[in-house]
């Protein structure tokens, strides 16, 4: 469009010296007429001028978001991740049955960093029977003193396995002594308030302590009857480097509250976790090895008498290449309500890793509940990953 707007301009512009030479030429040139001719045409020249300079003028940016563009509403956006877990079983298990074929859970992860002081987590687990909300916390970064605090539903700091979500685990179930003592797959799960902080230590060890309180509510373990039976949680964990590959970490952890007989009784649980883990720095994605074990004591008031019972698990898992880990675990333990009962089973682990986003697990596990009834199972696992979902803790 402008090349065409500039050659009409022209064209005016000749015409208008064609008029002014044809007038010129029919009545003699007089001195007004001419100052009349020389106005129009400096006029013209004036509005190819301007056309020219509009031309060449550069186009104006586009609209700027909060002075940022579109990567500032990008980076608002959460993010949002979705985990699948199926299992498959073939066996029999008369104690502990579990479906043939099964959609054990599909959780949605909703993170992100909310202001220059806190960041949001939301985990809701969707499974063939309903949906829950795993954990919805705000955690609080820049609290005075070094302090970092969490307010929310959250998984309670007791030990390991009890952090973790079921398509982080290694295995395809939880051990024994989280089935008897701590609650099973939920945990301790609850509504609270959670407060750590690093401590000082010697040498180059890492020293971090926990206090939460919830509200006192964790299926079977604990149960309250009234708003003050609130549960306590404490954790102490250190961690050292002992080479450039090998690290250890040892942890102590303390839980306490009301249990389903009634306000007066009380349920507490002692517990001593140890990792050692060998990852060489310039082959880590091809091999390590990781020695875990757990060990929870539980103090639980109930008539006539109050029940003691201990539990433990001890696993490994060692990566030979890129792709396969293979594993083993040991199981012991004592059931909370009756300690005379003892269960005892051993597992072999064959982990297949597609890609960081896809696992393929099966897992053959045998079981002697109570001494004497066996259960002998093989388990098929598939866990994929969409999106973009945060680490699950060291």
């Amino acid at each position: 469009m402008p090349p065409i707007i500039m050659r009409a301009s022209q064209v005016s512009l000749l015409l208008a010296l064609i008029s002014a030479g044809t007038m010129y030429a029919q009545s003699p040139p007089a001195e007004d007429q001419a100052k009349a001719q020389e106005e129009r045409i400096r006029k013209l020249e004036e509005e190819v001028r301007a056309l020219k300079e509009a031309q060449a003028a550069p186009k104006p940016e586009p609209m700027q978001l909060g002075g940022a563009g579109g990567s500032a509403a990008k980076a608002m956006n959460p993010d949002i991740s979705l985990n699948g877990d199926f299992l498959g079983s073939i066996g029999h298990n008369d104690v502990r049955p579990v479906p043939g074929l099964e959609m054990h859970e599909a959780e949605l992860g909703i993170q992100s960093v909310i202001d220059p002081y806190a960041r949001g987590d939301v985990f809701i687990s969707f499974g063939e029977t309903g949906v829950s909300v795993e954990e919805a916390f705000i955690t609080l970064t820049a609290l005075p003193g070094e302090f970092v605090a969490k307010i929310g539903k959250m998984r309670a700091d007791f030990g390991k396995v009890n952090t973790t979500h079921n398509h982080a685990l290694a295995w395809t179930d939880r051990p024994l002594v989280t089935e008897n003592l701590v609650n099973g797959e939920d945990g301790i799960d609850d509504m609270g308030v959670s407060v750590s902080r690093i401590l000082p230590a010697p040498g180059d060890i890492f020293l971090e302590a926990t206090a939460q309180m919830f509200r006192g509510d964790s299926g079977d373990l604990f149960k309250s009857s009234q708003k003050s039976d609130v549960s306590f949680v404490g954790h102490l964990r250190g961690y050292k480097d002992l080479t450039e590959n090998t690290n250890l970490e040892l942890g102590y952890s303390y839980a306490q509250g009301h249990n389903d007989q009634g306000h007066v009784f009380m349920t507490r649980l002692h517990g001593i976790d140890v990792s050692l883990r060998w990852k060489p720095l310039r082959r880590s994605i091809y091999n390590s090895f990781l020695w875990r074990s757990e060990f929870v004591w539980s103090q639980r008031d109930q008539l006539p008498t109050q029940q003691r019972a201990f539990g433990m698990y001890s696993s490994i898992e060692y990566r030979l290449d890129q792709r396969w880990t293979v594993g083993s675990r040991f199981d012991w333990s004592e059931r909370a309500t009756q300690a005379t009962q003892l269960d005892r089973g051993a597992s072999a682990l064959l982990t297949y890793t597609m890609s960081e986003f896809s696992q393929v697990r099966g897992q053959y596990r045998f079981t002697r509940y109570d001494g004497h009834q066996d259960a002998n199972e093989i388990r098929l696992q598939l866990i994929f990953v969409m999106g973009a979902h945060g680490a699950h803790p060291f």
